[in-house]
């Protein structure tokens, strides 16, 4: 395959001692995407693998070949497989982890972390034993990191190729937010900020869930007025969990929410819609995700958003139905019949 420096002519900076250090752990589709546009914006990156067979593959090919094949990275980014290294004295560390991980791989840095680290996370999911919310679980595992949520309508897959995306940074700490917003922000990448959590976590989260139950549509060939209103509906279900989380309702309208929602619903570069294509066509659950070959975030947040929701009374029947197609408790031609037959309601309620 030929490679292709999609960041050619960008012309970094020279920051000098504003140049941030900056940790990228995962090294996955995502994380090497955001290591290597950050690292053009002028700051000193390091990204973390587990493997140390294919890190130093990506620092001799400056290629990740398993996920971002054919895109070339920049030869400034410092590659390691040893996490205290990665994290030591960083003054940003990026979690590009998945949310079932993230409270082992953050609780393995914390004793790295240096004082009033900002601590960005990237995963979009809910943990599953205990329905927690990945800000949630860094409050109890880096207490002391200024935490930074990252979420949006952004494929990796674009983000390496430069092309233009906005997102949000989410935080209780405005300051931290603003802090990410200026490192991260390029000429193709516009960053807001948000002091709205729980919205934005949630809307995240859910959203995946939603594409699988988008691409089961699909792969059944329902159509498009029907991938329409499933995206549609689901929205009123993801803002009612918010909205008993705490979250302010017009979260849901910005880019953390109906705009991530589009893009996972959408695009085949998402893994959740294709699991979901897959079960649609006739695969069980496990084989589609096995064969996405990634880690699929809905397929393991179905089951916290149908015990949150339960715990909390919320209505969700597309999350719910998901649920039970994914456990292999409901057929997705049953599923379908059972949305369509539900009693009439008012569209607002």
């Amino acid at each position: 395959m030929e490679m292709k420096d999609y960041y050619a002519g960008t012309v970094i900076p020279d920051l000098g001692d504003k140049a941030l250090n900056i940790a990228v752990i995962g090294s996955g589709s995502f994380g090497t995407a955001m290591a290597n546009l950050i690292v053009h914006n002028g700051h000193n990156v390091t990204l973390y693998g587990r493997r140390k067979e294919a890190v130093d593959a990506m620092r001799d090919t400056r290629v990740n070949e398993r996920y971002l094949p054919g895109a070339l990275l920049s030869d400034r980014i410092t590659y390691t497989a040893d996490l205290k290294e990665a994290v030591s004295g960083k003054d940003i560390v990026v979690f590009a982890v998945p949310a079932q991980t993230f409270r082992q791989v953050s609780k393995d840095a914390a004793p790295y972390l240096k004082e009033g680290v900002i601590a960005v996370n990237l995963a979009k999911g809910i943990e599953k034993k205990t329905l927690k919310r990945m800000s949630e679980v860094a409050a109890e595992t880096i207490p002391e990191a200024r935490y930074v949520a990252l979420s949006g309508p952004t494929h990796a897959e674009e983000i390496v190729m430069n092309a233009p995306a906005g997102i949000v940074a989410a935080s209780e700490d405005q300051e931290a937010a603003k802090t990410v917003q200026d490192a991260f922000m390029s000429e193709q990448l516009r960053i807001y900020t948000q002091d709205d959590m729980v919205g934005v976590e949630i809307a995240g989260a859910v959203k995946n869930v939603i594409a699988i139950a988008t691409g089961i549509s699909d792969g059944m060939h329902l159509g498009n007025n029907a991938r329409a209103a499933l995206m549609t509906r689901s929205m009123h279900e993801i803002k009612r969990l918010g909205k008993a989380l705490g979250a302010n309702a017009e979260t849901f309208s910005g880019l953390s929410g109906i705009g991530d929602l589009i893009v996972t619903c959408s695009t085949d570069l998402s893994r959740n819609r294709r699991c979901g294509l897959l079960i649609g066509q006739g695969y069980k659950a496990e084989e589609a995700v096995e064969k996405v070959g990634s880690v699929v975030e809905g397929y393991y947040t179905a089951e916290a958003v149908y015990d949150l929701a339960a715990k909390l009374g919320v209505e969700m029947p597309v999350s719910i139905a998901t649920r039970a197609v994914l456990k292999g408790e409901l057929a997705p031609d049953k599923a379908v019949r059972m949305l369509m037959s539900r009693n009439k309601k008012d569209e607002l309620q």
